[in-house]
C-alpha cells in the first residue's frame, strides 16, 4: 500500500536536513520511501511511502516526532482509483 506522509517542520528545515544527512532516514525495515516533494519556502515535506504494515510509522515518526508533525494518508494510483469508481 501507498500513502502520502504529509510532514510540517517544526524546527525549520536546517535540523531536519542535518539529522538526515547524519543518520539516513531511520525508515524501519519493511518501511520504503519512494519519492518526496518540498513545498516552498522550506517549511514540510510531502513524502510517498511505501508498507504492508502501517504501524511501522509509528516506529519512524517516533524518530521524527522532536522536529516534524505527520499526518499519513493512504493514497492509490489514479488508474487504481478509476478502476475502484467504474467497477
Amino acid at each position: 500500500m501507498r500513502y502520502m506522509v504529509i510532514e510540517t517542520f517544526t524546527q525549520g528545515a536546517r535540523p531536519v536536513y542535518e539529522r538526515a544527512r547524519d543518520r539516513g532516514r531511520m525508515l524501519p525495515e519493511g518501511l520504503e520511501y519512494v519519492e518526496s516533494w518540498v513545498t516552498e519556502g522550506l517549511g514540510g515535506c510531502f513524502q510517498l511511502m511505501e508498507t504492508d504494515d502501517p504501524a511501522l510509522f509509528d516506529t519512524w515518526t517516533a524518530r521524527w516526532a522532536d522536529l516534524a508533525d505527520f499526518e499519513i494518508v493512504p493514497v492509490l494510483a489514479s488508474a487504481e482509483a478509476a478502476a475502484q469508481a467504474l467497477g
